[in-house]
């Protein structure tokens, strides 16, 4: 099974367009946001993506009320941190800061997703690989991408734009 990973997208749409593209095209089985969403514009971008939306939210995302109704209208899964998920014989962890997977429960995941810091991490910590996709919301040019996860693997691809 592979996942698309997103973070922090902060309301660029032209963005999440281009997101939703390159999920779509790459045939993800479901997408999960590590939070920072911002506005409910975004969901509802990210409703054209054809696998289901899973997620948290993040320290920006203050207009819960209309986040909360949008991830509804779509289906979508939204939760504040920590998501725990069990997916493809995996277990994985959503957080947005990865302060929150300094818990020792985080180490008993196979997979810990985080977002908050716009930079791309993929690294081990004993048995769990953690990984931040990075930035995604254009703050910072030339440096746009999602990730893909392998679930069988544990294989992580970053698709730039």
């Amino acid at each position: 099974m592979k996942i698309g990973v997103v973070s922090d997208t902060h309301n660029n749409l032209g963005n999440v367009r281009e997101i939703v593209r390159l999920f779509n095209a790459a045939r993800v089985e479901r997408v999960v946001h590590t939070g920072d969403i911002t506005k409910a514009k975004t969901l509802d971008v990210l409703a054209g993506l054809d696998a289901p939306l899973y997620g948290v939210y993040g320290n920006n995302d203050v207009e819960r009320e209309t986040l909360e109704a949008s991830a509804v209208r779509h289906a979508f899964v939204f939760r504040d941190p920590p998501l725990e998920l069990d997916w493809g014989g995996r277990r994985i962890v959503v957080v947005h800061d990865p302060w929150d997977l300094q818990h020792p429960s985080a180490n008993q995941h196979d997979l810990a997703l985080h977002g908050h810091t716009h930079m791309v991490r993929c690294e081990r910590q004993d048995k769990t690989l953690i990984f931040n996709p990075g930035e995604c919301a254009g703050h910072m040019k030339g440096y746009n991408a999602v990730g893909v996860v392998d679930l069988v693997t544990l294989d992580t691809a970053l698709l730039k734009f």
